[in-house]
């Protein structure tokens, strides 16, 4: 599924249908991994079924089936050309306020 053209509640649904495959792929029985990641079992039926849940769960889980490592890549900036990277870089960058007029 692409997520670009996804609606928010597609994204959710696929993300925690993911982790429900990666669960199973283990043998893990929800209960099991639910304690594993220190949640309750309906917050782990609630992230797999609808994929509604906290950021903080979504990482206990991930972290729980051993994934952490595919959140890195998550996020980070891409830079294509030599005018994007020398936008991000400005934009990191604090840019000093004009000087004031002695009048």
């Amino acid at each position: 599924m692409s997520f670009n053209l996804a609606s928010t509640a597609e994204i959710l649904r696929a993300l925690g249908s993911r982790l429900r495959t990666q669960r199973l792929a283990q043998g893990l029985p929800q209960r099991e991994l639910a304690q594993m990641a220190g949640l309750s079992l309906g917050a782990l039926r609630k992230l797999e079924g609808s994929g509604q849940s906290s950021l903080e769960t979504l990482i206990r889980v991930t972290q729980a089936l051993g994934l952490a490592g595919e959140l890195e890549d998550l996020f980070v900036l891409r830079r294509q050309s030599i005018a994007q990277m020398a936008q991000a870089e400005s934009a990191g960058q604090r840019q000093r306020a004009p000087r004031r007029s002695k009048t």
